[in-house]
């Protein structure tokens, strides 16, 4: 699930320091999205059921994700406290998104399907030189703007 924020003529859309405690030990904990594994740096949620994540390739500034824990293949796989937990971590986000990049409104998503443009299980690219890590953010550049979004949820 991705969120985008708007304000007015700027869209966004919405997603280590070892001493803040987030409930959580980042650096011990994996995360994995559909096929990915995430490196604890770039997530900056992390609830029983759900975690939120900067994104490596952002369409606008801002873009994060909210994912499951567990790595289902469609939105239907995932149990009724699965589907709770992780609109709840939305809406969380969501607000914190809001706050931070200053949008007056957001836009959630969610590619269920190849049809509606699902590229990873849950997202793949079609096309090898768009997913190219040439035209990825850095690590450090996700794991800045991570411990930006961390912050507002300590």
């Amino acid at each position: 699930m991705s969120l985008n924020s708007t304000n007015g003529q700027n869209f966004t859309t919405i997603k280590e320091e070892a001493e803040l405690d987030f409930g959580f030990n980042r650096e011990e904990m994996s995360f994995r999205f559909g096929q990915h594994l995430i490196k604890p740096s770039v997530v900056f949620l992390k609830t029983e059921l759900s975690f939120a994540l900067v994104n490596r390739k952002p369409v606008v500034p801002g873009h994060v994700l909210v994912c499951p824990l567990r790595p289902v293949e469609r939105f239907r796989d995932l149990r009724p406290d699965e589907v709770a937990d992780l609109f709840q971590a939305t809406q969380r986000v969501g607000m914190v998104v809001e706050k931070h990049f200053q949008g007056t409104s957001l836009t959630f998503s969610i590619q269920d399907g190849p049809e509606a443009g699902q590229t990873v299980k849950l997202q793949k690219h079609d096309k090898e030189e768009e997913d190219s890590p040439t035209l990825w953010r850095s690590e450090e550049e996700m794991a800045s703007e991570a411990a930006a979004l961390r912050v507002y949820f300590q």
